[in-house]
């Protein structure tokens, strides 16, 4: 599979299995010695069990998500990029409060199209608010 038909596969997929909190749709998308990187100064989570482990503990805090991906852009070395963003609402000790997650992705994949390494950079904010400068979301 070519990196730029993966990049499509995976943001797609993400995008539904984000919205619906399936974990086992996006381990899908990863080969089983992945590693992927929540946020720049977490330790990686190495390996779909581990994925699994971080991706169940992220949706326990979540309800209702509006869960956008913009269209991936891969570089000649195959490195795929996407913005995402998502509209939340946040459990919080029994309550719930709307909030707004944007970032992008960064993802390598092998040769099956599956996501050997993944990077995420991503900013919150209260309240249901679109991001501003959105440039690659669809």
């Amino acid at each position: 599979m070519d990196a730029h038909a993966a990049a499509e596969r995976f943001v797609r997929v993400w995008e539904a299995a984000w919205a619906r909190h399936d974990v086992d749709a996006i381990l899908a998308l990863y080969a089983e010695t992945c590693v992927h990187r929540s946020m720049p100064f977490r330790p990686p989570h190495r390996g779909r069990a581990e994925l699994a482990e971080y991706l169940r503990w992220s949706f326990a805090a979540e309800g209702g998500a509006d869960v956008r991906f913009g269209t991936p852009i891969v570089g000649a070395d195959g490195l795929a990029v996407a913005e995402f963003r998502v509209l939340a609402m946040e459990k919080d000790e029994g309550a719930e409060r709307p909030t707004a997650l944007a970032g992008c992705v960064f993802v390598r994949f092998d040769a099956d199209g599956l996501a050997v390494e993944t990077r995420d950079y991503w900013h919150t904010a209260d309240g249901h608010e679109e991001p501003t400068g959105r440039l690659f979301l669809a």
